[in-house]
């Protein structure tokens, strides 16, 4: 069978509902999928993006916390899919089974799930973690995965060992099959033969042969003392018993470190955006053979106004302004400007990221800072310049970072409110 047929029978579970604690307030009131990213993105569109690009068009996203950005997200930016020829882009909620349990575990939230596994009927499952920025060609995993004749592949890419404590790790043999697999280990991590100080590490990227998951997950979910978690206890099981072989991640840049974050934290959040701005950032956005694809806001183009001798002039370096952005005479550098953000005049950005429909009031400077959609600062006032202020008012990362949730209410109404663009749900 061909690799295009061998995709055809596939399905793709995305792991889509977590809480993103980490990146609150940021996700008070979205899950960390749905959390913006570069201005025109979510977390979730690359993901997504991958799947396209590498022929999946069975697509089944698992939500749990805070769902209704991201579902709103998927029903009007990736509704695309024609459903008569069995592909599709669709999001589903926990079953609870009766119980009125959320996941207890990446095992069982797919278990909760066999039934749809089993209406699907494919051969192959590929499971994915929809939190993740970066690119890569799933098809190729795939293949490795038909070629060893795997019970399942495991996504791995290489990392410092001063950071394994945060993944499962894996051990391999010359032909690349699984010896071992520890999860987070604290301590005395194993290292990459020949290559000291680093550790593979699993990129929470599977492809399961069907019969063999189904078959794991109920005899997992029959274990009252299993945590119900891929990394804790089904694949240590699994090494032992059958073929588990592991995929060296190659993301499309070809750099001789890919690119993939994690980024969970508001400080790892911010430092990914910046890097786009550089001159040659780590992430291409602007590949053109494969594109990151999101909803589209059919906004106008960006547009920056005033230049006059009174000291009303627009200046933007550095920066990425997405479409409906308006520089109205004031200053933005280094910064990244969502949808509809306006920035009055004589304001000044720096350092910044700022979400969809965010206004800078008359003179008002923010600096280091990330402010959430719809927020609307007064006409003079400052973030990012004293410290101590911040941290009464707003949630300040130890890097620094100022974060100001969505809609703040400074309790001023800002001249720059004549500047109001409309919230509409999706924009959540």
């Amino acid at each position: 069978m061909s690799l295009t047929s061998e995709l055809k029978e596939t399905l793709t579970l995305i792991l889509a509902g977590g809480q993103g604690e980490r990146l609150r307030p940021l996700t008070d009131k979205r899950a960390k999928p749905a959390v913006p990213f570069g201005g025109s993105y979510r977390i979730i569109d690359f993901t997504l993006s991958n799947c396209i690009h590498s022929g999946l068009r069975r697509i089944f996203l698992l939500t749990q916390y805070k769902a209704r950005s991201l579902e709103e997200h998927i029903r009007f930016g990736w509704n695309f899919l024609p459903r008569r020829l069995e592909q599709f882009i669709s999001t589903r909620p926990p079953h609870h089974q009766g119980k009125g349990l959320w996941y207890q575990g990446t095992a069982d939230a797919i278990y909760q799930n066999l039934d749809t596994i089993e209406e699907e009927r494919p051969r192959h499952v590929l499971i994915l973690a929809g939190d993740h920025i970066y690119k890569m060609d799933y098809s190729r995993m795939i293949r490795e995965h038909l070629i060893h004749r795997s019970a399942l592949t495991i996504g791995a890419v290489k990392i410092p060992a001063s950071e394994a404590r945060h993944f499962g790790i894996l051990q391999v043999d010359a032909r690349g099959r699984v010896t071992s697999f520890v999860e987070k280990p604290k301590t005395n991590a194993p290292e990459i033969p020949g290559q000291p100080g680093f550790c593979l590490a699993s990129m929470g990227i599977y492809v399961y042969e069907t019969d063999e998951l189904l078959r794991r997950l109920r005899t997992d979910a029959a274990d009252p003392k299993s945590s119900h978690d891929f990394g804790k206890d089904i694949i240590p099981r699994m090494i032992e018993e059958v073929p588990v072989y592991a995929h060296n991640f190659i993301d499309r840049d070809g750099s001789e470190q890919p690119y993939w974050r994690d980024v969970g934290t508001l400080d790892a959040l911010y430092d990914a955006n910046m890097d786009l701005l550089s001159v040659n950032p780590k992430l291409n956005l602007y590949d053109l053979d494969w594109p990151i694809y999101s909803l589209w806001h059919a906004d106008p183009p960006a547009k920056t106004v005033l230049d006059e001798s009174s000291g009303r002039r627009a200046e933007v370096t550095e920066s990425l302004l997405c479409p409906g952005v308006i520089v109205s005479g004031g200053k933005v550098r280094r910064s990244i400007l969502g949808n509809r953000a306006f920035v009055d005049e004589h304001a000044l950005v720096e350092d910044s990221i700022l979400f969809g429909g965010v206004v800078i009031g008359k003179g008002a400077k923010v600096r280091r800072a990330i402010l959430d959609k719809w927020v609307k600062v007064p006409d003079g006032f400052e973030i990012g310049y004293d410290r101590a202020q911040d941290a009464k008012l707003f949630t300040v990362t130890e890097s620094g970072i100022t974060v100001v949730p969505a809609g703040y209410d400074f309790g001023v109404a800002p001249s720059a409110s004549s500047h109001t663009p409309e919230p509409y749900s999706s924009w959540n």
